[in-house]
């Protein structure tokens, strides 16, 4: 059904393949638009963003554990480290 496509990246103007996988995976999820960046490139995007990102500190509910989140915590939740918060969403 899905063929390899070659595609042209936005910002650097390499070429790169849309595997037929990919594409499958695309569909699967609804998305309907095709990609418009490279690997390389999508993943300097990626770490640009994390970069801009002010973390504060926090302590982990569960284990105690020092840890760092992308918002100010209140209070009025409990915050959980990264192991932790990995653990409760395989547990559901």
């Amino acid at each position: 059904m899905f063929e390899d496509k070659t595609l042209v990246c936005k910002d650097c103007g390499n070429e790169f393949v849309f595997t037929a996988g990919e594409q499958e995976f695309y569909a699967s999820k609804g998305f309907v638009n095709e990609p418009q960046r490279c690997k390389e490139c999508r993943t300097k995007r990626k770490e640009a963003m994390k970069g801009s990102r002010e973390l504060h500190d926090a302590v982990c509910a569960t284990c105690g554990a020092a840890c760092k989140v992308p918002f100010i915590p209140n209070g009025e939740r409990p915050v959980y480290c990264s192991d932790c918060f990995a653990k409760m969403k395989e547990e559901g």
